[in-house]
């Protein structure tokens, strides 16, 4: 009995070695195969960048030199800003997109019949980040393909043209932030990207108080970012209050288009 039970254990031993060398080997390639599926499952966010711009200071002491620009996202015209501009004749640099063009005719109009104060410039097609990555930003969907990014800036710019405004030379995306592959896009399709050194009113939405202490803070060299499209925001009351804080303090306002300027990440050089 005994000689019995060990053949028969020596038999299965050796059919349970000869199944097992069939099986194929059980290495680190296999088992690292659900950690590469994972990792390969994870989305990479792409760096975004949201460059800085400066002009050319005027240098000289008491005699500042600020840019004023201004969003025109969606939503109307704020008059509380535009009339202050034309009333105090201050030149600055207006960010239209092209669904702002659409729905706001007569304050176009009154843009293109002062040349003299107002450039304007290119904001998107559909205020859309002009990221090539898809990602979110503040809450708003990237255009997330060279594609798309091609399709914001240029869109943009045939609004522009349709509506009887020159062709646009500098482009500033929804929320001012970028990838570098975007930016290199961007500069390649001719356009200075541009950034800004003071926030003024927060997205338009900060209070009307916070908003004047910030832009009469600019200073010599220094440009303002504001939005000119939310007219029942309280933030525009404080960017028409600061202009006039600015002009007494003798500041000189100037267009992008007709200063030396600096911009961040290869924006502009």
């Amino acid at each position: 009995m005994n000689r019995l039970f060990l053949a028969s254990a020596l038999v299965i031993a050796f059919v349970s070695a000869a199944a097992a060398a069939a099986l194929p080997p059980q290495d680190e390639t296999i088992a690292a195969a659900p950690a590469k599926a994972v990792q390969a499952s994870k989305t990479v966010e792409p760096k975004l960048v949201e460059p800085r711009l400066r002009i050319g200071a005027s240098g000289i002491k008491g005699h500042a030199r600020v840019a004023l620009t201004f969003d025109a996202c969606m939503g109307q015209a704020d008059d509380r800003i535009l009339s202050v501009l034309i009333h105090e004749r201050i030149p600055a640099t207006i960010f239209v997109t092209a669904r702002w063009l659409k729905h706001n005719p007569q304050a176009l109009q009154v843009f293109l019949q002062n040349p003299d104060l107002f450039e304007l410039e290119n904001h998107g097609q559909n205020h859309v980040p002009a990221v090539d990555k898809p990602v979110s930003v503040y809450g708003i969907a990237a255009a997330g393909s060279p594609e798309a990014v091609r399709q914001e800036v240029q869109g943009g710019a045939d609004a522009m043209v349709a509506a009887g405004i020159a062709p646009p030379h500098w482009f500033r995306g929804s929320t001012a932030k970028y990838n570098r592959s975007s930016i290199v896009q961007i500069r390649e399709m001719g356009y200075r990207i541009a950034g800004y050194s003071v926030n003024g009113d927060g997205g338009s939405l900060l209070g009307a108080s916070v908003t004047e202490k910030r832009i009469a803070s600019a200073k010599d060299g220094d440009v303002v970012i504001s939005h000119i499209n939310q007219p029942t925001h309280a933030a525009g009351e404080g960017v028409a209050k600061a202009i006039i804080d600015l002009k007494a303090k003798g500041v000189e306002f100037v267009r992008l288009q007709d200063v030396e300027d600096m911009g961040d990440d290869q924006t502009t050089q």
